[in-house]
């Protein structure tokens, strides 16, 4: 059932009032310094002391509470922005509308976008914190970044010397009564194929644009493991099928938003004479059964679909211009054979991806066709081996390739202090054991563990379903819980 979402606020929900404030300003990656500046501005006037550096990472300090003054400090982490992706057809700008949230049942959601609870739900909890009088806690350094979900560049920019913590709680986990406490290491790779232009004739036919949709995306590291269907992918296959049975011209492929994001739609604008216009239908109908079959279980929506421009979206690409066919080739050649999805399981570790990738975006420019994928290893030398094979991959479509971005995994700490006091007070409140697992999902301990070799960290939070995606949604029920089992590790944290 929907309800408006102030009507669901009832009792002990600052976290969520804070979250529903934080909702209204925008925050997208490079974007971060209206709620940089707001979250700033909220600490000053609680009486907290704030830095706050260029690239607008936050460190608050906030006293601690009587009787833990001689405790030993406790960073608590997060990061600012959030990825922004929105359905086809969702008017929406990132860069100044506010996100528009709806409860239904126990859940929050965006309406047409991602919800930006990954990880406005950590800097909501850094303000309650910040603005609660009655909690019992050591000294609070808390640490907000920024850029994590593109480059990670807030976080190696930070200048950590200022941090007196050695103990971290991250509070970028999506999965209550769980304790995360290694991540992967990743990198960003590029192919890029320069555009050979050819001018459309009349003997290519008419212009149609071949999409792929109804697919159900997800985090390119959470739920990489799930199989789910890549709409980058099956556009390629879609090409690759076409051209085996059928003369068509290619003048554009588009598909995505964020690397980190499987992509759920994918279009290219193709010609096709009258004369093999059956056969093009027939090729794509024979593809929808297939995908039907083999995605029934992830993506049951998934289908491909033919549409004349005219009908899909008016003006032709790149004012009537074709690929020559060298650029065709290449494009279509890179989509089928670019390595995407699981490389690798750990062999330790039971239902731990060691080593994937992600073609996260596909874009056409004037001047070149550009395929962003992102791949990530819980060991560097598998992240090498996948860097080497794109580039030899380039090597043989003859185009260029680059990566940038790396960052660093987040080894297993063997004698952490910090994750028995998590597996105590959770048996304590709960009942039950805390599960502590690896993820394959890259977080910023990483980076952060790489600045400050001897910080034990762990990462925690309450339940995130979708993300990265318009799907996404939070638990309300667990925001409550996850916030009062925090406030009972704080308050155990007086050794």
């Amino acid at each position: 059932m929907k309800k408006s979402i102030n009507a669901k606020y009832t009792g002990d929900l600052k976290v969520l009032q804070l979250f529903e404030q934080l909702s209204a300003i925008p925050r997208g990656s490079g974007n971060e310094k209206a709620i940089s500046d707001f979250v700033a501005d909220f600490a000053r006037q609680r009486g907290c002391e704030v830095l706050q550096d260029e690239r607008h990472n936050l460190i608050i300090r906030k006293q601690a509470s009587a009787g833990y003054e001689h405790a030993e400090p406790v960073i608590f982490q997060g990061h600012l922005d959030m990825v922004c992706e929105k359905n086809k057809g969702t008017v929406h700008d990132f860069e100044n509308d506010p996100i528009t949230l709806r409860v239904e049942d126990d859940f929050i959601y965006a309406d047409g976008t991602t919800l930006g609870a990954d990880n406005g739900i950590a800097v909501a909890t850094a303000l309650a914190l910040i603005d609660s009088a009655e909690l019992a806690h050591p000294e609070l350094e808390i640490l907000m970044t920024t850029e994590e979900e593109t480059t990670m560049g807030g976080a190696f920019a930070l200048d950590v010397s200022t941090l007196k913590g050695r103990r971290m709680i991250n509070f970028d986990s999506d999965r209550e009564g769980v304790l995360f406490v290694s991540s992967a290491g990743g990198v960003n790779l590029y192919h890029t194929v320069p555009i050979g232009w050819r001018e459309a004739k009349q003997e290519d036919g008419d212009s149609y644009v071949i999409v792929v949709q109804g697919l159900r995306g997800g985090h390119s590291g959470d739920d990489i493991i799930h199989e789910r269907g890549n709409a980058n992918k099956l556009l390629g296959r879609a090409l690759g099928e076409l051209r085996r049975r059928v003369s068509f011209g290619l003048a554009s492929v588009t598909g995505g938003m964020k690397a980190n994001a499987i992509p759920r739609e994918a279009e290219a604008a193709v010609y096709i004479r009258q004369s093999d216009l059956e056969a093009t239908q027939e090729v794509i109908a024979d593809l929808n059964n297939v995908l039907s079959d083999e995605y029934r279980v992830s993506d049951g929506d998934v289908r491909v679909e033919l549409h004349a421009s005219k009908e899909w979206g008016g003006d032709l690409p790149h004012n009537g211009k074709l690929f020559d066919d060298a650029t065709k080739s290449a494009a279509i050649g890179l989509l089928e054979l670019i390595p995407n999805g699981v490389l690798s399981m750990d062999k330790a570790i039971p239902n731990l991806v060691r080593t994937s990738s992600n073609l996260g975006i596909v874009s056409t420019g004037d001047e070149s066709i550009v395929m962003q994928s992102l791949a990530r290893s819980s060991h560097r030398s598998q992240l090498d081996d996948v860097l080497r094979r794109m580039e030899t991959l380039s090597g043989l479509v003859c185009c260029g390739f680059r990566f940038d971005s790396y960052f660093p995994g987040w080894p297993y700490l063997a004698d952490s202090r910090l994750r028995p006091v998590f597996e105590e007070v959770y048996m304590r409140r709960f009942g039950n054991a805390l599960e502590v697992k690896a993820i394959h999902a890259g977080l910023e301990c990483g980076v952060l563990v790489g600045k400050i070799p001897e910080l034990d960290a762990v990462s925690y939070g309450p339940n995130l379903y979708d993300i990265h995606t318009p799907q996404e949604h939070l638990s309300i029920t667990s925001v409550e819980r996850s916030w009062a089992f925090l406030v009972d590790v704080l308050r155990a944290l007086k050794q």
